[in-house]
């Protein structure tokens, strides 16, 4: 027996499998809602945890639920659905969702679950999922103050650095206004590299003159591993999901008032890669469809 509260996990794909190993071997009791994909579900129960077969009986059996889903559609599903979390909650059941979410859902969720006795946290993520399996993940946390205290040794199984921004929604903003830098930053790189490319400038030449520059980062080091050595787990996130959250960041800025002619530009670029089949790609691989755009063939580009 332990005193340590019992942790539901909802999603453990790229990043939840990793941050659930990391509850387990936390010394947490752990049950677990995957998907189709058994391979993730099949190696957490083979660690000990137990499998639920609906968000409403991890609610009948947790303290704490995780949310680690692609979208805000399908957290809504998993709490307000037939046999969602809601349908099975009680008083003081903590829901902690990781989804790069839409603040409006989250804020209304909140609201909804709050009248049955369920405090809803938002911690979105920072890095990849070679972070999430190492334990190592940044979390943006949106929640009362006196409620950090109770969940941070649990969020802390996962993450490397813990920063609260503010009430319940801060968080799913935060994350809205990284992956927006995310986005546009793969947008220029994928037009700069595609450019050089057009006049006579290799891609690795354009990484070798800017990866050590202040212009450099970890993420052009990520997205440029692609484009260089076709590395395509270089940076595995993919371009729906950058799409739909670059799609959020549009809709935050429109409720705010604010004009967004970057993140605008950015969406353009995403939505059409989507719509012309690339959704499954990596975002790095948007240089290659901004290349095909000028035709440019980038891979041959590299080989020049």
């Amino acid at each position: 027996m332990t005193d340590k509260p019992v942790i539901g996990f909802i999603g453990v794909g790229y990043m939840g499998h990793g941050m659930a190993k990391n509850i387990l071997q936390g010394g947490y009791d752990l049950w677990i809602k995957g998907n189709v994909n058994r391979t993730p579900i099949d190696s957490l129960v083979g660690m000990g945890a137990k499998e639920a077969a609906s968000p409403r009986e991890m609610a009948e059996n947790c303290d704490i639920i995780h949310i680690c889903l692609s979208n805000s559609p399908q957290v809504e599903a998993a709490i307000r659905g037939p046999d969602g979390i809601l349908a099975g909650a009680r008083e003081g059941l903590i829901v902690i969702d990781t989804t790069t979410a839409d603040p409006v859902s989250t804020m209304a969720l909140a609201a909804e679950m709050a009248e049955q006795g369920v405090r809803m946290v938002d911690a979105p993520l920072g890095r990849t999922p070679k972070e999430a399996e190492e334990g190592m993940l940044d979390a943006m946390v949106g929640c009362d103050e006196d409620l950090l205290e109770v969940i941070t040794p649990v969020i802390d199984c996962w993450a490397g650095t813990i920063t609260r921004i503010g009430p319940v929604g801060t968080g799913h903003k935060m994350k809205l206004m990284m992956n927006f830098l995310g986005a546009a930053y793969a947008a220029l790189y994928s037009e700069t590299a595609v450019l050089g490319a057009k006049v006579g400038i290799s891609p690795h030449t354009f990484r070798e003159v800017i990866e050590p520059s202040r212009l450099g980062s970890g993420f052009f080091g990520t997205f440029m591993k692609y484009v260089c050595e076709r590395d395509e787990n270089a940076h595995k996130f993919s371009i729906a999901n950058m799409s739909k959250d670059i799609r959020y960041v549009n809709a935050m800025a429109t409720d705010a008032g604010v004009m967004n002619v970057m993140a605008s530009a950015a969406r353009h670029y995403f939505t059409h890669a989507e719509a012309v089949g690339g959704g499954s790609d990596f975002v790095p691989m948007l240089s290659d469809h901004v290349g095909r755009l000028n035709g440019v063939d980038m891979e041959a580009a590299t080989k020049k």
